[in-house]
């Protein structure tokens, strides 16, 4: 799983819940710049810690973002991410009015994202390792 500092400490729950996201914009309209992106994660990482959750790594391209983030399992992945576009979106617009905004069309963000899983051992080592377990007769 990982070092100690990877795991998340409840009152009944230990865990280490990790998710590798990846938001495009609308259209895959290269409309970020260094500065868009700087501010963009920002933005997300003050997100994130409203939901207990962290933003362990972030970068980007002009037309899309990649995310890391160490989340509690009390969160949903789908309201977390929904927060993170709408917050970030609304945010953007406000802030970046000039030159962007005809490219952004009212819309940063296409409806859609990547969600995967990461972290901790392959599935096929923690597959073997319960199939080993010793089942009572």
């Amino acid at each position: 799983m990982g070092t100690q500092n990877d795991f998340r400490r409840g009152r009944h729950v230990v865990s280490a819940v990790h998710v590798h996201l990846v938001f495009v914009t609308k259209y895959r309209r290269g409309v970020f710049n260094d500065e868009m992106l700087t501010r963009c994660e920002e933005i997300m990482r003050k997100v994130c810690e409203d939901f207990g959750a962290e933003l362990k790594e972030f970068n980007g391209e002009r037309d899309h973002v990649h995310l890391l983030v160490h989340y509690p399992p009390k969160v949903s992945v789908s309201s977390l991410v929904n927060s993170l576009k709408g917050v970030s979106a609304r945010r953007i617009r406000q802030e970046f009015t000039g030159r962007n905004r005809t490219l952004m069309h009212g819309h940063l963000w296409s409806p859609s994202y990547f969600a995967a899983s990461c972290g901790g051992a392959p599935l096929t080592i923690i597959r073997q390792y319960i199939e080993q377990q010793r089942r009572p007769l």
